[in-house]
């Protein structure tokens, strides 16, 4: 058994790490301002990005939905591991060698769950990869190549061929180290009747990632006809693989997804192949499964790095049935992005793996340009069954189409179509399609049963997480909120000012509770900085619900320019001190007003002469605070 991580392996693999670039394996995000950087959160679902990340103070927070941490609690969160494991994958990542307190050095340890299935995921594609060169392989060869794939593609793909024998990639495994019990919970191996075997023989492999790079699964088709076991299988749901959360070509696809704003979906594995060869480096299919909400949220992670109806989500749809079906569920639920959804139909109905062997690689980019709004695409394809050359036609078309258009919950692009669709009828008067588009759509005729006509979220789905913490825009708190991000996020300038600041200067519970932290963690004055230092204040807080709130302020963004922070954090501090002596001032008047200078001279005339020094010290206190304009 491996021995424990020291406590130096742990700040140093932190502080070698660059948190930006970890999230952002995950996370679409864009500079906002000095030592921060924002996109859409992870966690949760939204549509404007509340979630930040500090590089160099080595923490994230989202303001929407309370989540933080450091990069460690970042990975146990996103890949659901523990706090061993997501160490150890940082290490791997910028190749850190761990020696552990009492056990052997990383070479040699055995590593958590997660870790072994993904090294025998990675061990399974190199062998996959190995038998796709052998003789017995030349039918999968042959099969990639007729598909216009040559060698390179196929490397880069890391295409494999899962060879005859019922146990043959099983031994050759196990022959490496791994254990039956790790190939059946990766899902390539299984129980049979006379032992273990893989459980892929003769077919065409392509292996699928994760958004870091990591082997999670396997795609598999048939190559022979005398495989009964269906066209396609997949690995089954493990631990590193569900289907309804990743994507086959998500890994190649994701810096060009995020930096042109654009997704194409694809059906297939040679789809996605065809289109990158081709040029369209944004494609991506589905995994065993349809394309569907947890997918989407993956992609707009990646794609929307500032406003949600930045980008294009492309679908390339067969000319039928399915594909119009398909074209429908555009006006079902919250139709969040069916504005921003397209479809890319190629002649004859012809993926765009069969177009690029017929026509080359510029017609698939072709297809991609020649895309057309969801909406019309669907809206057309019920046109298309009806006669429009007779009145009968017509009308029997309006009637099946204006409660779709109806659907269409944004008005200005609802009122378009339906000026279009008269068009597209070719009924003269636009005003009399228009006002049944309309009428329909106030009544709600036209949506589906069960829903609002303004298809508002659920009352709880927009309620706020539950929090006790203050309110960030709270005016009264706002002194006492900006102090502590300054101790946070720049103990050096906020120094002894801050630790001076006594408890009492912080009236919000939490907020107190925070400055108490701060103290017990040696102060702004203990020479520590960046992660390790809000990592200490974490630790010296005495309740875990207060937490979030160390990570929210160590993240949130100050209000200036940064070469401006210096002066706003003395403003800030020195506001701060104000309000609390502001307190003292009001308290000393009040016992003023109950005393009687003659019953009590001397304690009457010393009250007052510490009235007098608090009001020259408040006044100085404003100098500074107007000095710098806060």
């Amino acid at each position: 058994m491996p021995g424990r991580i020291p406590d130096s392996d742990i700040t140093a693999i932190r502080e070698q790490t660059r948190i930006e670039d970890v999230i952002g394996d995950y996370v679409a995000l864009r500079n906002a301002g000095a030592d921060s950087m924002k996109g859409l959160c992870p966690f949760h679902d939204e549509k404007s990005p509340s979630f930040h990340v500090r590089p160099n103070h080595g923490h994230f927070h989202c303001f929407g939905c309370g989540e933080g941490g450091d990069v460690y609690s970042f990975l146990q969160k996103q890949e659901h591991v523990g706090f061993v494991e997501a160490v150890e994958q940082l290490a791997d990542r910028i190749g850190y060698r761990i020696n552990y307190e009492g056990g052997g050095a990383a070479i040699n340890r055995d590593r958590g769950t997660r870790a072994r299935l993904v090294a025998v995921n990675a061990a399974a594609q190199r062998y996959y990869a190995e038998q796709l060169r052998t003789p017995e392989a030349q039918t999968a060869r042959d099969f990639l190549a007729g598909r216009g794939f040559d060698e390179a593609s196929a490397l880069t793909f890391g295409c494999g061929y899962a060879p005859a024998g019922w146990d043959t990639m099983t031994r050759a495994l196990q022959s490496q180290g791994f254990a039956f019990a790790e190939l059946e919970a990766a899902g390539l191996s299984k129980m049979g009747r006379k032992g273990p075997i893989d459980r892929f023989h003769r077919r065409l492999l392509w292996p699928i990632r994760n958004l870091g790079g990591d082997v999670i699964g396997f795609g598999a088709r048939k190559l022979f006809d005398d495989d009964q076991l269906g066209k396609y299988m997949n690995t089954p749901e493990t631990m590193l693989y569900k289907k309804s959360q990743v994507l086959f070509g998500l890994d190649l696809a994701k810096k060009s997804i995020a930096k042109s704003h654009q997704v194409v979906i694809v059906e297939g594995y040679t789809d996605v192949m065809a289109m990158q060869v081709a040029g369209v480096h944004t494609a991506v299919a589905s995994c065993g499964t349809a394309f569907g909400e947890d997918h989407l949220a993956l992609i707009r992670r990646l794609m929307m790095d500032d406003s949600y109806f930045r980008g294009e989500v492309i679908y390339t749809f067969d000319g039928d049935d399915a594909g119009q079906a398909a074209a429908l569920k555009a006006f079902e639920g919250e139709q969040s992005i069916a504005g921003q959804t397209f479809v890319a139909v190629a002649p004859d109905g012809m993926d765009p793996c069969d177009l690029r062997q017929r026509s080359g690689d510029a017609a698939v980019r072709d297809l991609i340009a020649r895309r057309i709004p969801m909406f019309e695409f669907a809206i057309k394809a019920l046109l298309r069954n009806h006669d429009l050359d007779t009145a009968e036609g017509r009308v029997a078309a309006l009637r099946d189409t204006v409660p779709v258009v109806s659907r269409i919950r944004d008005v200005a692009l609802r009122d378009e179509y339906a000026r279009q669709l008269a068009g597209w009828v070719g009924w003269d008067d636009v005003g009399q399609v228009l006002s049944r588009v309309r009428g329909m759509s106030k009544s709600g005729r036209g949506r589906p049963a069960g829903r609002g006509t303004r298809g508002r979220m659920r009352p709880e789905a927009m309620s706020p997480p539950p929090t006790a913490r203050p309110l960030p825009n709270d005016p009264r708190l706002w002194a006492q909120r900006e102090a502590l991000k300054a101790a946070l996020q720049y103990p050096a300038i906020a120094g002894t000012v801050f630790d001076s600041l006594p408890g009492e200067c912080f009236s919000d519970p939490s907020y107190r509770r925070l400055r108490e932290a701060i103290a017990a963690a040696g102060g702004t004055a203990s020479g520590l900085g960046g992660a390790t230092w809000v990592d200490a204040v974490i630790q010296a807080v005495d309740d875990q619900a207060s937490t979030p709130l160390v990570t929210e302020l160590a993240v949130e963004p100050m209000p200036v320019e940064e070469d401006k922070i210096s002066r706003y954090i003395s403003s800030v501090l020195a506001r701060s001190q104000e309000v609390w002596v502001g307190s003292q001032i009001a308290d000393i008047k009040s016992k003023l007003r109950r005393m009687s200078p003659g019953g009590d001279a001397d304690g009457y005339n010393a009250l007052f002469g510490d009235l007098v020094a608090l009001e020259a010290y408040r006044r100085s206190l404003l100098e500074q605070t107007f000095e710098t304009g806060v």
